[in-house]
């Protein structure tokens, strides 16, 4: 009896714990500032809802039942020998089925709109930023400003930014939840993310892929400004820095592990560093690099050109 009692006491602590736990819960996911995190987050409740589907009327027949079929109530019907109903078969297999084909639909057609490397279609010209993975920081490189930043960027409201994403040492991973898609960023490769912010203002960015010891403070701010004035101002902001970027020897510098680093402004940045970052390790693999893969796109461009 006291086991009962200890139980239940138990049992409503871990609800009211629970309950308030999860009351100062702000799911960046289900709170998008973004075009593409819209659409993702409409993905989402519409497959939660379509499970919700089967787990409603499950749950509820379970309360229904074991009510019914209590011990106490004895005009409840008792089959002893009932085995098969094709009734009940046919809505146990059935409801299923066209949920998991509803559902295989929606994640292939969604898979290839949200392609994360699809350009978003829009008449802004995008801003283009360069992404290097480091320990444990952010690496971003605008190479039409020539500057360059550690942990922070910043981007116009309502215009397309295209990322160019690499890791300097070990696998990573980009992300903005309330702007959408995370992409990895690994040594040696590149990966392409397109996002834009509907709104203005001021969005956490952090690395979702465990990198090491400092892996807990690689984060960084992602500003959507209001109009191109402010992020102009942004950018006169940056060049206003003494800190170059323009060779690897300083990049090797800022590169050396670091723990929770502050953000960093650099006036003057190689806009090719983030080539010779993916091809400082193509070619310890003897294969072709990144501005000789570019170089022969541009010569078959070229001779297709000549040939038409």
């Amino acid at each position: 009896m006291r086991l009962r009692k200890y139980n239940k006491c138990l049992g409503i602590l871990s609800l009211i714990t629970g309950a308030v736990l999860l009351s100062g819960c702000d799911s960046a996911l289900l709170n998008p500032k973004g075009q593409i995190a819209m659409e993702q987050r409409s993905l989402i409740m519409t497959a939660f809802g379509l499970m919700l589907v089967v787990v409603i009327p499950v749950i509820f027949m379970a309360i229904v039942f074991a009510w019914k079929y209590r011990a106490s109530n004895t005009n409840a019907k008792y089959s002893p020998n009932w085995s098969h109903s094709n009734k009940v078969e046919a809505v146990v297999w059935i409801v299923p089925i066209l949920i998991i084909l509803f559902l295989g639909v929606l994640t292939w057609k969604s898979t290839h709109a949200l392609e994360p490397a699809k350009p978003i279609a829009s008449e802004v010209k995008p801003v283009e930023i360069d992404v290097i993975a480091l320990d444990w920081k952010w690496l971003f490189i605008y190479p039409e400003q020539g500057i360059a930043t550690v942990n922070q960027i910043a981007f116009p409201v309502n215009t397309p930014v295209s990322f160019r994403i690499t890791s300097n040492s070990v696998m990573n991973s980009f992300f903005i939840p309330t702007l959408g898609s995370q992409i990895y960023a690994m040594a040696g490769m590149q990966t392409k993310l397109h996002l834009i912010a509907n709104q203005p203002g001021i969005f956490d960015g952090i690395s979702s892929n465990f990198s090491g010891r400092g892996f807990s403070g690689m984060k960084f701010k992602a500003i959507a400004t209001k109009d191109n004035a402010d992020f102009q101002q942004w950018v006169d902001k940056v060049k206003a820095s003494s800190n170059t970027l323009t060779t690897l020897d300083q990049f090797n510098q800022l590169a050396a592990p670091s723990e929770n680093n502050p953000v960093e402004y650099f006036s003057t940045a190689n806009p090719q560093l983030f080539n010779e970052v993916v091809d400082k390790f193509m070619a310890h693999d003897g294969n072709m690099t990144m501005s000789q893969h570019e170089g022969m796109d541009m010569s078959h461009q070229a001779t297709a050109g000549a040939g038409e």
